[in-house]
């Protein structure tokens, strides 16, 4: 049969000769249902989530699996239901999940959203009334960079059955009252209570619309002070004032609107499918078969697909097809083919052979079938475990506890057991356990079966004893004996969804007197594959167990067995070594507790233990709005009912255009080198590609961003490892990027620099320096009780916003007109460097935008240069061209955030006071300027931080290297000046033994101050925020309790910081801060607003519908904003430095302003008559319906050389305090709690805010712990994606998150649009008091353990760092001499 039979959203459909290289994702866009989205092709990232339901007929009963589509090959859906976003509901009338996600703040940039919502349907279709902690592990396999979870994790729990309202509502329309966990714990909390203009006639719900602002409820519920909504405050201005918390009050009135939840109303599993796995179709119907198919397409990579349904087919199969690649979920082959471009010419599917599922017991122990997905054998092993009890079952419950943080929940339902022992690779999670645990594996073959004990099975690196023909039919697991005691231990950078860095298995055996009989240490990531450490484990067996001189012997017999050498493929050569002796540590410290041995460190096993998780809680608060209509209010994203239904459109989305061709890059393989040639022969060989594109080939000019100093496509030498070099153009995008890489690059290969501190050996800078010199800095030392030397280092951070860059160039085919759709924050340089490079004027290029899926300074610059590729490659077809970078070819391509390194010298009194401060600062810039002066700028002038500093030199320059041009990223620079500050203060405190908080508070400055940069601080608010948290955090009393847990716990630590910032708000340069706008009335009634920003996911275009709104005096519903496009804002500012609010919000009240004057006589006349008439009557009286509005920031302008003038408009301010608990065995951290408040001024949006606040929190959360950049020392890119990139997942936010905004501040010197603040950056930085929390319980441990003075730690602080700083006597057995570094480079190296 050469066919598939599926369902699609309740359709059947049925394809004939499938495409066998066409993943899930790639037909279901294909078809026009681009709701699923491409996020990183590997399965990393959740973007791309569906759910596929099938009959299993093991089971007789209907398994509902969420899936990355990425990564499922089409032709193995056969026989499967697969529902994707769209097939849950539209914006008009959406599934609750989609609801609920959307109205309470879920969504931002969107293009994540729908893998969320999948996953959480596929949830409930499992389970509908599940638990707060199955909701959040649900996402484990989803990424989210815009929202910081919380507001998903929020929406989500509306469903659980321990939530405020159990997400159903009843008949009588109240909600389920539960536990005191929900709501208040007041007996029917108004939070629990249905207001009844949502319910109508017919006791059905209505869908709350989210452009109008949530039913206010300001007095609560009649409790007075009792009522949850109203709250005790300490605001500036009210030593202790009772006022409503708005945003309980916001979330209780849109969750009293709620659609009721009915799980029977669901997409039912069609009746057929049914019969057709169980094989009882009629003879006229479909039927399950057999298929083999072979390719029609000479292109493709898979040449023949073939599914056995039977054992002994499957081994006839492999008979005649030796060299086929077995698929089951294809997790890992579809990563070789997606980043390896390995190509498996014959593909035998395995999934639907009832014998390799089997599950058997015996009085041994279990047998698995290998083929039963991870998910499965999670179920199996639990219930295995409740069966026979804890100590039978040992290594089963130590499977499974390995399994808790293997992939996430789309990869677990799909990849087998089979296909985690067979690839054999050397950081399985599962092997070391089996090895431990003495498995045997059944082998099959046509020659018959065979069993081979695991510990003879991997022979090297991925090469197993398997022979020709032979598959994994099983693998057996022995029940635990009397006096076993075995464990699993796993180390990654990020605890969930992450690849081990080392992973193993543990067991030993004792007799009655504790004397060792057997013992197996197993570990993976230390060898080429999973290896027993033999020397171990004799020492081991014989002592006994419990004995401090058994232990020693034990590690260090482990140590020198396992040590690593510095050069050792992936790198980390000290800390893998430290983990290999610390999980040991660990493990010997809990079996002892387990067979009850008294000893010092069994007393510690409730230290070592892996803990359950406490479910995240979550708190805003913020006051009413009373003097206005509609700005100010709680109102939702106005796309997100679209986004989480994924009806909004990205450029990728958009339907291709007859004869459109796609762009394939030619990336350079060497980091600096003359270009010799390009041949292109081979390539346009191939069928499909119609042109290849060189530096020659442009029409215009090749030079731009501001300085002209780098080129679109390089002529002569290429400066960085990936750089594009030339464009191939074919048919598809499949055919361009494998003609791309059939073209032949001939290089004369130069010196290249990639660090920073290479970079200043070598004095490779940029000619510009940025200085900042006050008062006499060598007097201010000379003063001091003391003065301090040192260095400090904070790295790079990739964007990873979920849709990568991407644009579409449609040639007009006449007067050189060309219309470019756009991925951008900057439309208008893309326009201007589109014209550019084809040499046609700027008003014969339109660039439109109308949604990013994420930017956050990644598509300020950077983006245009693929804007110029793809309008280069229609100038010269005459065709649509579409570009859409893959992940990898994106964190190549794109640039990240500066990496800095700073050297200073301070000088304080003995109480901690700053005296002067001298920095020399550094910052990686790349191979080209692109905006890293303005970086410059932002990080030298935030230097300060919040911090009076009567004497400073501050010196900052630009690094030339050979990497990617480093580019704008959230906080652009202000967010490094401030690290390296702040760091100096923690190594002043230490100097001084004092505490760093307490440093920082006598530092603060106070209103009145002067800047280094000589601006006056009249707006200063960070005193007031200090304390007011201070004592709503109850940091002293916490400080304590910190302390005290510090002292009885040996190897967990807890840290707390408190950490300030102050963010100037303005462009750097001077003709950059101005909007424009343009809004139009139209004779219905109805409004168009046109703007200068655009919307990544910020809600720009929200808060300047509210402007429209609130100065018209209109409903927000009759406000409408289209898109950013350059022929209806010209000469635009990019969106960014959190200024688009002010500038443009400005522009927008001035022209709806102008409209508003206009129009009131008409008003006046027509008082009490509808908007539409009064429109309509104006335009026949020949009114001007349309107005332009301009803005420009007033007193602006900065003069670097003299030190005057107006860098920043106003500060946006915040402090946070951070607590955290860290394994010091491992360096695995978990974020306690995080409490923040932000001034905002009179915020625009409150819930919006409240979410860019969350939102920036987590991204520098992960910028300074889990998000290490990396490269090969040749200068290729080492993190490429989510399997080696990792940014906070959901279950990394803080388990308990409160955010405030500071209410009752004085407004009255702000010149700002309302009278707000921009708040898109400000926030990021608090993120870092995580890492200074875990400095602090760094700290604690070094204290312990003797190690005095102070601590150089760099950002990011990752596992391997926080464990090496620990400095105890395993972490230094593991260091590696001087002698035997030298001479040997690192695997990879920051830069």
């Amino acid at each position: 049969m050469s066919s598939i039979l599926f369902y699609l959203n309740g359709q059947r459909v049925v394809v004939d000769r499938p495409d066998l290289d066409m993943t899930l994702l790639q037909y279901l866009r294909s078809t026009g249902l681009t709701g699923t989205k491409l996020g990183c092709g590997e399965g990393g990232c959740g973007a791309c989530t569906v759910m596929v339901s099938r009959y299993d007929t093991d089971e007789s009963r209907i398994i509902h699996a969420s899936v990355n589509a990425c990564l499922c090959p089409l032709v193995t859906i056969d026989g499967k239901h697969v529902i994707t976003v769209e097939g849950l509901g539209t914006s008009a009338n959406p599934h609750p999940v989609q609801e609920r996600i959307a109205l309470l703040h879920g969504s931002q940039c969107g293009f994540c959203t729908p893998g969320f919502v999948m996953s959480l349907y596929t949830l409930l279709r499992n389970k509908p009334n599940p638990t707060e902690h199955e909701i959040e592990e649900c996402f484990d396999g989803n990424l989210c960079r815009c929202t910081g979870y919380r507001p998903i994790l929020d929406a989500a729990k509306t469903f659980a059955d321990m939530a405020w309202k159990q997400g159903t509502v009843a008949a009588d329309g109240t909600a389920h009252v539960v536990e005191k966990k929900g709501g208040c714990g007041i007996d029917g909390c108004c939070r629990l209570q249905k207001s009844p203009e949502a319910v109508v006639a017919n006791g059905s719900s209505i869908v709350h619309d989210p452009t109008k602002a949530p039913t206010s409820i300001t007095n609560g519920c009649g409790k007075g002070s009792e009522c949850c909504k109203v709250q005790k405050r300490h605001d500036s201005g009210h030593a202790e004032s009772t006022v409503v918390n708005q945003a309980e009050a916001d979330k209780a009135a849109v969750i009293a609107k709620f659609q009721r939840y009915d799980p029977t109303q669901e997409l039912i599993f069609p009746p057929f499918l049914i019969r057709y796995a169980k094989r009882t179709t009629s003879d006229a119907e479909p039927q399950l078969l057999p298929l083999d198919i072979a390719s029609t397409d000479a292109q493709s990579w898979c040449k023949r697909y073939v599914r056995p349904l039977t054992l002994s087919a499957l081994l006839t199969a492999l008979e005649q097809y030796p060299d086929a690649k077995l698929v089951a979920g294809n997790s890992e082959v579809g990563v070789e083919i997606k980043l390896k471009r390995s190509k498996f010419a014959t593909q035998i599917y395995v999934n639907d052979i009832p014998e390799l599922r089997l599950i058997s017991e015996t009085p041994e122990g279990v047998a698995f079938g290998a083929n039963i997905t991870l998910a499965k054998f999670e179920q199996a092993l639990d219930a295995f475990t409740a069966k026979h009890g804890e100590q039978r079952t040992q290594s089963l419950a130590a499977l499974r506890e390995n399994l808790r943080y293997f992939a996430g929940n789309q990869i677990r339902n799909v990849a087998t057991i089979a296909g985690n022992i067979v690839t054999a690779s050397p950081i399985s999670d599962l092997n070391p356990v089996f090895l431990a645990a003495g498995a045997t594996l059944t082998l099959a073959s046509t020659q018959g079966e065979r069993q081979v004990p695991i510990t003879e099975f991997f022979l090297g690196y991925r090469r197993t004893a398997m022979r020709a023909g032979e598959v994994l039919v099983s693998v057996s697991v022995p029940f635990n004996k009397e006096g076993e005691v075995i464990r699993a231990f796993k180390q990654a950078k990020r605890k969930d969804d992450d690849i081990a860095i080392v992973t193993c298995g543990l067991r030993i055996r004792v007799d009655e007197n504790q004397r060792v009989v057997d013992a197996a240490f197993a570990y993976g990531g230390v060898a080429p594959t999973t290896v027993l450490a033999h020397a171990a484990a004799k020492a081991a067996v014989g002592g006994t167990w419990g004995d401090r001189e058994v232990l020693d012997r034990v590690l260090g017999a482990c140590q020198q067995e396992l040590k690593l050498d510095y050069a050792v493929p992936g790198g980390m050569a000290e800390y893998r070594t430290a983990l290999t002796t610390s999980f040991l540590f660990k493990f010997w410290a809990v079996s002892c507790c387990a067979l009850r041995i008294a000893c010092a460190e069994s007393a510690l096993a409730h230290e070592l233990n892996e803990e359950e998780r406490v479910v995240s809680k979550a708190r805003q608060e913020y006051a009413p709005v009373e003097d206005r209509a509609i700005v100010g209010k709680g109102v939702a994203h106005l796309a997100a009912l679209k986004q989480v239904t994924g009806e909004a459109r990205y450029v990728d989305d958009m339907p291709p255009i007859a004869g459109e061709l796609h762009v394939g890059l030619v990336l350079s393989t060497r980091a600096h080198a003359h270009i010799l040639g390009i041949n292109a022969d081979k390539a346009l060989a191939l069928p499909g590609v119609v042109r290849v594109l060189t530096a020659r080939d442009l029409p215009g000019e090749n030079h731009w961003n501001i300085f002209k100093d780098e080129e679109i496509l390089p002529a002569d030498t290429v400066h960085y490892y990936g750089q594009p070099l030339a464009l191939v153009l074919a048919t598809t995008q499949k055919t361009a990027q494998e003609a791309a890489r059939l073209v032949a690059v001939a290089y004369e290969e130069l010196p290249a620099v990639l660090s920073i501190r290479d970079a200043v050996a070598q004095s490779s800078f940029y000619d510009e320096t940025r200085q900042l010199i006050n008062g006499d800095v060598d007097k201010a030392l000379a003063a001091a009780d003391l003065v301090l030397e040192g260095e400090s280092y904070c790295g790079a951070q990739e964007h990873f916003y979920l849709e990568t860059m991407g644009a579409i160039a449609v040639p007009k085919g006449e007067d050189g007109e060309m219309e470019v759709f756009a991925s951008t924050q900057n439309p208008t340089e893309a326009q201007m460097v589109v014209a550019e490079v084809l040499g046609v004027p700027a008003s014969r290029v339109v660039c439109r935008v109308k949604r990013m899926g994420g930017g956050f300074g990644g598509k300020e610059s950077r983006s245009v240069l693929i804007a110029a590729f793809a309008a280069l490659g229609a100038h010269h077809t005459g065709r649509s061209v579409r570009i859409a970078l893959d992940r990898d070819e994106d964190m190549q391509v794109s640039g990240q955030r500066h990496p800095f390194y700073g050297r200073w010298t301070v000088g304080v009194t003995k109480e901690g006071r700053i005296l002067g401060l001298r920095a020399r600062i550094y910052s990686n810039g790349g191979f080209s300027h692109d905006l890293s002066i303005g970086v410059l700028e932002r990080a030298v002038s935030h230097l300060d931080n919040c911090y009076r500093m009567p004497a400073t030199d501050f010196v900052g320059r630009v690094c030339r290297t050979n990497t990617q041009s480093n580019t704008a990223f959230r906080s652009f620079g202000g967010c490094q000046g401030m690290f390296l500050s702040e760091n100096m203060l923690c190594e002043v405190a230490d100097r001084l033994n004092l505490s760093v908080d307490h440093v920082r508070e006598i530092n603060l400055y106070r209103t009145g101050d002067v800047t280094p940069f000589s601006q006056k601080l009249d707006d200063w608010n960070v005193p007031q925020m200090w304390a007011q948290l201070k004592s709503k955090a109850c940091y002293d009393e916490r400080r304590q309790a910190v302390d005290a847990f510090n002292r009885q716990s040996t190897h967990r630590k807890r840290g707390l910081a408190m950490l300030p910032t102050k963010f100037g708000i303005s462009f750097g340069v001077k003709h950059l801060n101005q909007g424009m706008a343009l809004v139009h009335v139209y004779m219905d009634g109805s409004v168009l607003v046109a703007h200068g920003g655009t919307e990544m996911g910020q809600g720009l275009h929200t808060k300047m519908a509210m402007v429209a709104a609130e100065t018209l005096e209109l409903p927000l519903e009759s406000i409408f904003i289209s898109e950013t496009a350059t022929n209806t804002a010209a000469n635009t500012s990019p969106t960014a430095a959190s200024a688009s609010s002010d500038l443009n919000g400005f522009a927008v009240y001035n022209a709806c302003k102008e409209l508003a004057d206009r129009l009131r006589p008409y008003r006046e006349r027509m008082a009490g008559e509808p908007f539409a008439k009064i429109a309509k009557v104006a335009y026949l009286d020949r009114c001007n319906l349309t107005a332009a509005g301009h803005y420009c920031t007033p007193d602006i302008g900065f003069n670097w050389m003299k030190n005057e003038g107006l860098l920043y408009f106003y500060f946006t301010q915040g402090v946070a305090i951070a607590e955290v608990e860290l394994d010091t065995l491992t360096g695995s951290h978990s974020t306690l709690r995080v409490d923040i408040i932000m001034d905002v001024g009179r915020s625009l949006n409150k819930a919006i805010d409240i979410g860019q606040i969350e939102g920036a929190f987590a991204q520098g959360q992960g910028w300074t712990t889990t998000e290490e950049f990396l490269y090969f020392p040749n200068g290729r890119l080492f993190t490429t994606g989510p399997g080696n990139y990792k940014i906070p997942s959901a279950m990394d936010i803080p388990r308990d998150f409160r955010v405030d905004l500071l209410e009752g501040s004085d407004t009255s010197v702000l010149k700002t649009i309302f009278s707000s603040k921009g708040v898109g950056e400000p926030p990021l930085f608090l993120g870092a008091s995580v890492f200074f929390a875990l400095r602090d319980a760094v700290l604690a441990k070094r204290r312990e353990v003797g190690v005095p003075g102070r601590l150089v730690m760099e950002s990011p602080a990752t596992p391997e760092i926080l464990r090496m700083a620990c400095e105890d006597q395993l972490a230094q057995m593991a260091r590696i001499p001087g002698m035997l570094k030298e001479g040997k480079p690192p695997f990879v190296v920051r830069i």
